[in-house]
């Protein structure tokens, strides 16, 4: 049996979006213009245009193909997305209608 507790042990203050970090830690430092990291992880420029713009997620492949070309791991990519789509998602926790899922 799963038990699921309303305990948070890590939560951050205001995450940011991993197209920040991925364009403040990596593109920047080295001097990568997004066209060409966008050449170096395969994709469109668009595409990574809009995820460093923090107009896009980080999807699973997305994370594989940072997670290679950094030397990280991709669940970082996911988590840091998972943080930044939560943390926005709770500001709008007023807005949501939900009732108590309560055991009869």
């Amino acid at each position: 049996m799963m038990t699921i507790t309303r305990e948070r042990p890590f939560e951050l203050h205001n995450p940011p979006h991993p197209g920040e970090v991925l364009r403040d830690l990596y593109l920047k430092p080295l001097g990568l213009t997004v066209t060409e990291a966008a050449k170096r992880l395969g994709v469109t420029r668009k595409t990574l245009s809009e995820v460093v713009n923090a107009r896009a997620g980080v999807s699973p492949e997305m994370a594989l193909r940072i997670g290679t070309a950094t030397k990280t791991t991709p669940e970082s990519w996911l988590n840091m997305q998972m943080y930044y789509d939560l943390w926005q998602t709770r500001k709008k926790r007023k807005a949501l209608k939900v009732k108590r899922l309560d055991a009869a």
